[in-house]
C-alpha cells in the first residue's frame, strides 16, 4: 500500500524511471505456450493523468456496448498504430483525440511503461502523459459510451487488486481486476495499471 503521505505524482515519475520486463494477458497462465514466431500488431494507449483539487486522477472510458470487439469493457483511449503515425507516442495522442476530445497540446508525455501482449495479437506502448489543465471530455458516439477518472492514488495501491477467472476458448483464464464504483475495470487494461502500480514506490 502507498504510504497515505505519499505524492502520487512523485511516485509516477519515480515508476516511470525504473525497469520492468513486458507484460501479457497470459502472466496469470502459464500454462499457456505461445508459438516463438508470432507476429503482433502495434497498438499504443494513453494513460492521461489529469490534475484535481482531491488529486491526480487517470482518463479512462467505457466502450459502446455495440462495438463487435471488447463491448462494455473498460479501456484506456488508444488503437493501433496507422502508417500515418510518428510513433507510438503520435498513435496514442491521436487515437485519444479522436476518442475523448482531448487536444494534444494539452499533454506532457512523462514516458511510456513497458509493451503489453493481448490475446487479440497486439503489442500495446501504453503512454504515460500529464494534462496541462482539466478538459471537458467529447465522447466519439460510436465507439464511447461514458468518459470517467479514477484517483491515481487508487490505482496505485495493490491492495486494490484482485485476481479472478473466466472460462475463454474452454479454458479457464485468471486475470488482474481493480474494481473502482460501478466500473469493472479488467484484462488488459487492469494489467497495465497494475504493471504500473507495481514499478511506484511504497
Amino acid at each position: 500500500m502507498m504510504s497515505p503521505s505519499a505524492d502520487p505524482l512523485a511516485a509516477l515519475h519515480s515508476a516511470l524511471t525504473s525497469t520492468a520486463g513486458g507484460s501479457s494477458d497470459y502472466d496469470l497462465n502459464p500454462a499457456v505456450v505461445l508459438p516463438p514466431n508470432r507476429v503482433l500488431r502495434r497498438a499504443a494507449v494513453l494513460v492521461a493523468i489529469e490534475p484535481h483539487p482531491d488529486g491526480p486522477r487517470v482518463l479512462l472510458t467505457k466502450r459502446a456496448a455495440h462495438l463487435d470487439h471488447h463491448p462494455g469493457q473498460v479501456a484506456f483511449p488508444g488503437g493501433k498504430v496507422d502508417p500515418g503515425d510518428r510513433d507510438d507516442t503520435a498513435a496514442a495522442l491521436r487515437e485519444a483525440q479522436e476518442e475523448v476530445g482531448l487536444e494534444p497540446s494539452n499533454v506532457a508525455v512523462l514516458g511510456h511503461l513497458s509493451a503489453h501482449e493481448t490475446v487479440t495479437g497486439f503489442r500495446v506502448t501504453p503512454v504515460v502523459g500529464q494534462l496541462a489543465a482539466s478538459f471537458t471530455p467529447v465522447p466519439e458516439a460510436g465507439e464511447v459510451e461514458e468518459v470517467f477518472h479514477v484517483p491515481l492514488a487508487f490505482l496505485a495501491d495493490l491492495a486494490n487488486y484482485t485476481v479472478e477467472a473466466r472460462r475463454w476458448n474452454n479454458q479457464w483464464r485468471r486475470y488482474y481486476t481493480v474494481p473502482y464504483g460501478p466500473y469493472y475495470i479488467w484484462g488488459a487494461t487492469a494489467r497495465i495499471l497494475y504493471g504500473l502500480a507495481e514499478r511506484m514506490p511504497r
